[in-house]
């Protein structure tokens, strides 16, 4: 037996950045409690089952298994979403693509294309915004398509279409107002493979050839054939890679061609217009 606030006190030693964030996330999984509760009952006692399953938990985070994949669920964008060891985890620095797209001068009834879309966690904070919006999420990953899919019910946004595709594949002769993408955009032998949570995460989703920028250059290339006039496509990538992907973009043709940077003021989101020539 101990407490909430032995029990938070004592995982201080967990890796990552946040450890009792991390522990507060794990102990409320296990009880069933919101995160508020804690700090309201930090004497109440946890026993039995509840606690073997906390501290069990809290061995395998302290071995770098993510939360995320520990209890099954990330928030992103006020949704809560399934997660699983065959996506990404989605992250905070994605919501930029997301604040991006919603401010671009877009019709109320467009189509919209997310690529790679893992848990469908773009696509589908998209379609919460603007419920006129007909948007399409695709993945290569069958996994992550079941995923996104079981993520748009439990979110209450059935009408987002998640479908398997290998990027445009599946889409071929459809074209959109508005396409977005957080691809794999790291190179093969980049350090923070081997730290963190990333070790867990699968590498199709991580790494791309060409330092990084065959997938980011594909989608790039691709796009126009899949955009109607005054599109736009926006499109993550590194913190280094800015530069390289305006390249790509103005040298295909795009105008307006501009970097977002993320909350830690790094260049994050890189995407322009296609005006058909």
């Amino acid at each position: 037996m101990a407490t909430v606030q032995e029990l938070l006190r004592n995982a201080r030693d967990l890796p990552g950045d946040s450890p009792t964030r991390d522990a507060e996330i794990l102990l409320c999984h296990c009880l069933g409690k919101p995160r508020s509760w804690l700090y309201t009952w930090p004497e109440f006692d946890v026993i039995g089952e509840t606690l073997e399953q906390y501290r069990a938990l809290l061995a395998r985070r302290s071995g770098g298994e993510p939360v995320a994949y520990l209890t099954g669920t990330r928030e992103f964008w006020s949704l809560d979403l399934k997660v699983a060891p065959s996506t990404l985890i989605p992250r905070p620095e994605t919501e930029t693509l997301v604040e991006w797209a919603l401010q671009l001068p877009l019709a109320e009834d467009i189509a919209v294309l997310d690529l790679g879309t893992g848990t469908g966690a773009i696509a589908l904070a998209l379609a919460r915004e603007n419920p006129h919006w007909h948007v399409t999420g695709v993945d290569c990953s069958e996994d992550a398509v079941r995923l996104a899919r079981s993520n748009a019910q439990a979110n209450d946004l059935p009408a987002v279409v998640f479908e398997h595709s290998n990027w445009f594949e599946t889409v071929a002769g459809l074209r959109f107002s508005l396409v977005v993408s957080n691809p794999p955009y790291v190179q093969a032998d980049d350090p923070h493979l081997a730290a963190g949570d990333v070790r867990y995460e699968p590498r199709s989703a991580l790494v791309a050839a060409q330092q990084g920028l065959a997938d980011l250059a594909h989608i790039i290339a691709s796009a126009p054939d899949h955009l109607v006039g005054g599109g736009w496509v926006l499109l993550e990538h590194g913190f280094a890679q800015g530069l390289a992907v305006r390249q790509l973009l103005q040298e295909r043709g795009f105008v307006d061609v501009q970097t977002r940077c993320d909350l830690s003021g790094q260049e994050r989101i890189s995407g322009g217009q296609w005006c058909a020539h």
